[in-house]
């Protein structure tokens, strides 16, 4: 979405449109009448972009139960429209709650497919698709993919490369294995997502203060990792059958733990558009296709985390769901598809029904305010608007007075600006100037 023409999104603190337009699908009218397929969507409410979902299976010709913790009345007309059925829970990762909200609904008809696209819905769905015998992720792969020991044990045996790791709630066990691997090591817990209430432990003198903070002594179970040195980067798909249909590759700049951890910095991660034309992406895709063979990854999107560097190229994390960060945005307006879509023609058809154009590449910058407190003011903004207004795909800029968000809250936990170009190179160096221009002031 170029602003070229429209009102600035950077006047006034004015929030741009978050949500990319998606280009119309082939006509699946046809098709979805012959073979109606129901499906189960868990939290269709939140956060802000479930909604997709439920839009792009409704489009592509499913009949779409919702399961979700609001009340249906607080639901707007269009997901009211896009939902053939609603039913309300009070937690979405209960599995006795949503097992016998899907064991109902197999008396009024054939569930044929229970989704969950946020992390931490994923293994209440594979249990709950196990025990009513639905087809989908099982409890095994969505197992492997969100306990970070076992899932590296299973790669490592299968010849993967990964940080070297282990699940321990023995300080003693812990010590000796940071011993052997050497500082710094990774401090997380097993079901972490991205960099989400992760430590770095740069001494053996910090290694009990740390572990003390994650309740350790206490007998949690924590993951311990070694830390890989070089650059971060991720490799999502969207798979059927266990076939990557669709991929893409991102870079972190800088790496996503100094990034949490540091205000100065305005991080990146941006989409690259050169995935068919760098031979050197070749490992990663190799290497994200024997992911899928080794966890059983079968219809499904999935996001990998990869580190390259002295120790060559090593995956880190695995998860059987949609990246974070609302990414899949990013990939949208960089292939000029409707991506959603792509993600609903695999659950429901099987086979996708788009093709990726590699025209853009894409990526979104986060400006963190300079303190904590509300937000005053921002300078820079008209520059950024001057400079790059038909490049830039939507941004955020919340009002001023608006309670600020501390660093480690992620990327578009305060202000973000959302950018694409046909050119990797110049996109990075436009982010970079936006960064040095466009100032969060608090108060």
């Amino acid at each position: 979405m170029a602003l070229e023409g429209g009102d600035s999104p950077f006047a006034k603190g004015q929030e741009a449109s978050t949500r990319p337009p998606f280009p119309p699908g082939p006509s699946l009218a046809k098709s979805a009448a012959l073979m109606p397929v129901d499906v189960v969507l868990l939290e269709p409410c939140f956060p802000a972009n479930q909604r997709e979902f439920a839009r792009a299976l409704h489009d592509v010709g499913a009949r779409v139960t919702g399961i979700g913790e609001r009340p249906k009345s607080s639901l707007d007309g269009d997901l009211q429209r896009w939902l053939t059925h609603y039913e309300q829970v009070s937690n979405v990762t209960d599995v006795g709650q949503v097992e016998k909200v899907v064991r109902w609904l197999q008396t009024k008809v054939k569930v044929d497919r229970l989704e969950a696209v946020v992390e931490a819905h994923v293994m209440c769905a594979a249990k709950v698709r196990e025990a009513c015998g639905i087809p989908g992720t099982s409890v095994r792969t969505t197992f492997l993919c969100r306990d970070k020991p076992a899932m590296k044990e299973a790669l490592v045996a299968a010849g993967i490369p990964c940080a070297q790791s282990i699940g321990s709630s023995d300080p003693a066990e812990i010590r000796d294995f940071a011993k052997r691997i050497g500082y710094p090591i990774i401090v997380k817990p097993r079901d972490a997502a991205g960099a989400s209430g992760t430590a770095r432990v740069d001494r053996e003198s910090d290694l009990d203060g740390v572990l003390a903070s994650f309740g350790v002594p206490q007998g949690r179970s924590v993951a311990i990792e070694e830390f890989i040195e070089g650059h971060e980067g991720f490799y999502d798909t969207i798979s059927i059958g266990g076939r990557v249909v669709h991929d893409f590759v991102s870079h972190y700049y800088p790496n996503v733990l100094e990034a949490m951890r540091t205000r100065w910095i305005s991080p990146q991660f941006v989409a690259t558009n050169r995935l068919d034309a760098v031979s050197a992406y070749d490992e990663v895709r190799a290497m994200g296709k024997k992911v899928n063979e080794v966890l059983g990854i079968e219809t499904s999107a999935t996001h990998m985390e990869w580190f390259f560097g002295p120790k060559g190229l090593k995956f880190n994390e695995i998860g059987c769901r949609p990246p974070g960060v609302r990414a899949w945005d990013l990939y949208a307006a960089s292939n000029e598809i409707d991506i959603y879509r792509e993600w609903a023609m695999a659950v429901v058809h099987g086979r996708p029904s788009q093709k990726l154009s590699r025209r853009f590449a894409a990526g979104i910058i986060a400006l963190r305010p300079d303190r904590d407190g509300t937000i005053d003011h921002y300078d820079g903004a008209d520059e950024i608007q001057r400079r790059f207004g038909p490049f830039i795909i939507d941004a955020h800029l919340p009002p001023s007075g608006t309670p600020t968000q501390p660093v480690e809250a992620g990327y578009m936990a305060n202000a973000w600006v959302r950018m694409k170009h046909p050119d990797y190179d110049t996109l990075r160096e436009m982010l970079d100037v936006v960064g040095q221009t466009l100032k969060v002031r608090a108060r």
